[in-house]
């Protein structure tokens, strides 16, 4: 399952709280443009490029987070739906030791856009799962780069979920001095097996941010000698 993240209050964040509002509220429209056959607004950062590599990958294959997904052409293989994991729609970092509220928060990520395909190959089906967000820096500071962790999966929906297949993926943002850039994710080695029947009317891809991803691994044990 998706580690959950809750997302942080931004009532009591002051002037450096409201710069942060009203920067996600821009970053919101010009990602969420999708007239004619462009996937963005127009944007003076890289915007751009990040949306000629999503519209050559998966063309009109995408939408807004909260949009409906267009459905499947003819003799197309049909893709479950995406949709974010609760609680973990925001990654936000605060300064060591604090709380990732107001004049603490460093940076917070947000997912603005989802995509998805799917191949079958026998008896398996290849998923490319691609993400839009938006990486704003806080009041704490504006770091030169932020790795950002993400999870897929795929998972039988229901009473009692099952997880069929999952996977981390990290993406490294470098930041400007503007504060605000987009990044962008590609999955495209999610592998799980055809579902049988109906069963895969059920199936959901769910994606999130995943903190725990970034904490190193434990050392492994030393090997016990031999008596």
């Amino acid at each position: 399952m998706l580690n959950r993240l809750m997302m942080p209050t931004m009532g009591t964040a002051g002037t450096g709280g409201l710069r942060i509002a009203l920067a996600l509220g821009v970053a919101g429209v010009l990602l969420s443009g999708c007239g004619g056959g462009s996937m963005f607004g127009a944007s003076s950062d890289s915007s751009p490029s990040i949306g000629t590599r999503f519209s050559q990958l998966f063309g009109s294959k995408s939408q807004a987070v909260g949009e409906t997904a267009p459905p499947p052409v003819d003799n197309e293989l049909s893709c479950p739906p995406v949709s974010i994991r609760a609680g973990a729609s925001t990654y936000a970092v605060a300064a060591p030791g604090k709380q990732p509220v107001g004049n603490d928060l460093r940076y917070q990520a947000t997912i603005t856009r989802t995509a998805r395909d799917c191949t079958q190959t026998g008896d398996q089906i290849t998923a490319r799962i691609g993400i839009l967000g938006r990486l704003i820096a806080g009041p704490a500071g504006n770091p030169p780069t932020v790795e950002i962790p993400l999870r897929v999966a795929v998972v039988q929906g229901g009473v009692q979920e099952k997880t069929v297949a999952t996977k981390v993926y990290r993406t490294t943002v470098q930041m400007n001095e503007s504060g605000s850039m987009p990044f962008s994710l590609v999955a495209e080695d999610l592998v799980y097996p055809v579902p049988p029947g109906a069963t895969g009317d059920s199936y959901i891809f769910y994606i999130g941010f995943d903190p725990q991803a970034l904490k190193p691994e434990p050392p492994p044990r030393p090997a016990r000698k031999k008596k």
